[in-house]
């Protein structure tokens, strides 16, 4: 796909007047689709490498965790650019790892508008050790 068509049909972010300001946390409150574009579903991705190995660290889990859905997403022509809304886990939730999470989502996305977020906290994920999961809507250019 020419480079300017991934970005042609790109979603669009809301921070409404009257909400507080998610970029400090790396989301936006709303999320829109872009006209024409197919919406992809991406399961959610954890902080395992190719070989399915986990680091033991936070920060490390989330950045492979968002390589690996950006990963998913080239797979299928996207980018994270694409993202629209996404669901991330977090194990033993904190104020730290709020700011690490934050941190990461503002190097993977880059600058501008970050996709709308739902963090949940979790007692555990699926696999001894894990820490950080995201799942993911997608609005990709046809």
């Amino acid at each position: 796909m020419p480079p300017h068509a991934r970005h042609a049909a790109l979603p669009t972010f809301l921070n409404p007047e009257g909400l507080y300001d998610p970029a400090p946390n790396g989301y936006s409150h709303l999320g829109l689709p872009a006209s024409g574009a197919r919406l992809v579903l991406i399961a959610g991705q954890g902080g395992e490498d190719a070989q399915g190995k986990l680091a033991d660290d936070f920060r490390a889990q989330v950045r492979q965790a968002l390589q690996n859905l950006q990963t998913a997403l080239r797979a299928v022509g996207g980018e994270l650019s694409h993202v629209v809304k996404q669901t991330v886990l977090v194990v033993d939730h904190s104020h730290a790892r709020l700011g690490i999470l934050g941190d990461e989502l503002a190097t993977a996305y880059g600058p501008g508008a970050k996709p709308a977020c739902t963090l949940i906290p979790v007692p555990r994920l699926a696999l001894d050790g894990m820490l950080f999961e995201v799942e993911a809507i997608a609005s990709v250019p046809v």
